[in-house]
C-alpha cells in the first residue's frame, strides 16, 4: 500500500519560512513533488524533483522563493519555503510518481497523493 505523509505545516507570518517534509512508502518512486490548493481555488503545481538526476521544476509563483530537495534516503523530499506571502496559504500535498512530467502535469494517480499539510501565512 502506497502512503505519503507530509509534515511541517503551520502558521507563519508574511516574510517567514517553513520547511515541509514528505516520506513516501510502499513503492520506489522516480520523482516526487508538491502541489497546493487554497480554499475556493484549483490545485496548483509547486515543485518537483527527479531522484537520480536531481532535476527540478518549479511553478512560476514560487520560483526564487521555494526550494525542493532530496534527502539521503530515497522517497523523502523537503520543500523549503522562504519569503512567504499571504497568497501562499493553502493545503500542501506531497506527490510521488515514476515520471516528473506526470507530476508537473498533475496527472499522478490518486493513490500517490498525500493527505496534505496546512500552511497559513498571516499578513
Amino acid at each position: 500500500q502506497v502512503q505519503l505523509v507530509e509534515s511541517g505545516g503551520g502558521l507563519v507570518q508574511a516574510g517567514g519560512s517553513l520547511n515541509l517534509s514528505c516520506v513516501a512508502s510502499g513503492r520506489t518512486f522516480s520523482a516526487m513533488g508538491w502541489f497546493r490548493q487554497a480554499p475556493g481555488k484549483e490545485r496548483e503545481f509547486v515543485a518537483a524533483t527527479t531522484w537520480l538526476g536531481g532535476n527540478k521544476e518549479y511553478g512560476n509563483s514560487v520560483k526564487g522563493r521555494f526550494t525542493i530537495s532530496r534527502a539521503n534516503a530515497r522517497n523523502t523530499v523537503f520543500l523549503q519555503m522562504n519569503s512567504l506571502k499571504a497568497e501562499d496559504t493553502a493545503v500542501y500535498y506531497c506527490v510521488a510518481d515514476f515520471q516528473m512530467r506526470t507530476i508537473v502535469a498533475g496527472t499522478t494517480p490518486d493513490d500517490y497523493w498525500g493527505q496534505g499539510t496546512q500552511v497559513t501565512v498571516s499578513s
